[in-house]
C-alpha cells in the first residue's frame, strides 16, 4: 500500500486513553501519517472524572482549514470522531470538498449518543447534521443509538436479527458504501459487530464484559481504520479492530486501579501483526 496521510477530527482529553489520544498511535502502528485537528481540549474525558475543564475550539477550524488551503495539504483520508457542534459539522463538509485527495476515503464515527439518550449538549438539530456527514462517507461506525438516531427508528434494547439487518439497509441508504454497528448482541454473554456493504451482510461476534471500559469504541473504530485503509477488506477489518479491542480489555480487567481506560499500548505489536502479516518483533 503507499504511504497514506490521514486526517483524524476528535477531541484531545489529556488523560484518559480516548479519542486522539488513542487514535494516533493506533493510525501510526497501522503506518498511517496522522495528522490531527482537535475538535475540543479536555483536561480529562467525561467518564468518571469530575470537574474536568472543557476548551471547544470550533473557532480554530476556519483558520487552520485556509492555512491547509494556503499550503496546499491534502489528505488521503478524514476519520471523524466527536465534534462539538453543527458549525463543526459545517467546517468539516468545506474541508472534505477542498482539502480530500482525489478518490480519498471518509471514514466517520458518529459520537453522539448511547443507551438510547443524546450524549449532553447534543439535539435533533446536531443529529441531523451528523445525517448530513454520514451522507458523505464511505464508511459510519455508530453504535446501536446512534444507528437509530440516525435513521429516526424507535431504539430499543431487545431485538432480532431481521431489525438489525433493516437499520443497516436504512443506514446504507443515507449513502454511505458500508454500515458497521457495534454493541449488537444476540445471546446473553456475547456481543458483535453487525455490518453491511451493499448486498453483502455479515456478523462477528465476539464476548462481552460486565465492566464499562472507557475510550474502547474510539480504539476499535481507529483499528477498524488503520487496517481498512491499509487494503484490508471491510470483513478483516472489523474482526482485527474487534480481537485488538478485546486484548486490551483483557490486559486491563483485573487492575481496578486503571478504571479511566484500557491498557492498549501493550497490544499494539498483535494489532501491527495482525494488520501488516508481519511480527514486530
Amino acid at each position: 500500500m503507499p504511504y497514506q496521510k490521514i486526517l483524524t477530527v476528535q477531541d484531545i482529553s489529556c488523560v484518559g486513553q480516548c479519542s486522539i489520544t488513542v487514535a494516533l498511535p493506533i493510525l501510526s502502528a497501522c503506518g498511517l501519517e496522522a495528522c490531527i485537528l482537535p475538535s475540543a481540549v479536555l483536561s480529562t474525558h467525561t467518564g468518571g472524572f469530575t470537574g474536568f475543564t472543557v476548551h471547544d475550539l470550533t473557532d480554530e477550524f476556519p483558520k487552520i482549514i485556509r492555512h491547509w488551503k494556503q499550503e496546499q495539504i491534502r489528505f488521503d483520508a478524514v476519520y471523524t470522531g466527536y465534534l462539538c457542534s453543527v458549525r463543526q459539522i459545517d467546517y468539516l463538509e468545506e474541508l472534505l470538498q477542498t482539502l480530500l485527495a482525489p478518490n480519498g476515503k471518509v471514514i466517520v464515527d458518529p459520537v453522539m449518543a448511547d443507551h438510547g439518550e443524546l450524549y449532553p449538549g447534543f439535539d435533533e438539530t446536531y443529529a441531523a447534521g451528523m445525517r448530513r456527514l454520514c451522507r458523505r462517507a464511505d464508511v459510519i461506525l455508530p453504535n446501536l443509538t446512534e444507528a437509530c438516531l440516525l435513521t429516526g427508528k424507535p431504539y430499543c434494547e431487545s431485538y432480532t436479527e431481521r431489525d438489525i439487518s433493516n437499520l443497516l439497509q436504512a443506514l446504507q441508504a443515507l449513502g454511505p458504501n458500508a454500515a458497521v454497528i457495534t454493541g449488537i448482541g444476540y445471546e446473553k454473554g456475547m456481543t458483535g459487530i453487525a455490518a453491511a456493504a451493499g448486498s453483502e451482510a455479515f456478523y462477528y461476534p465476539h464476548a462481552r464484559y460486565p465492566q464499562i471500559f472507557h475510550g474502547t469504541g474510539d480504539i476499535y473504530a481507529s483499528a477498524f481504520t488503520g487496517a481498512w485503509l491499509q487494503g484490508k477488506s471491510l470483513r478483516d477489518s472489523i474482526r482485527i479492530a474487534a480481537d485488538y479491542t478485546l486484548a486490551c480489555i483483557e490486559n486491563t480487567r483485573d487492575d481496578p486501579q486503571h478504571w479511566y481506560g484500557v491498557k492498549f499500548e501493550p497490544a499494539l505489536a498483535e494489532l501491527i501483526a495482525a494488520v501488516t502479516g508481519k511480527d514486530p518483533s
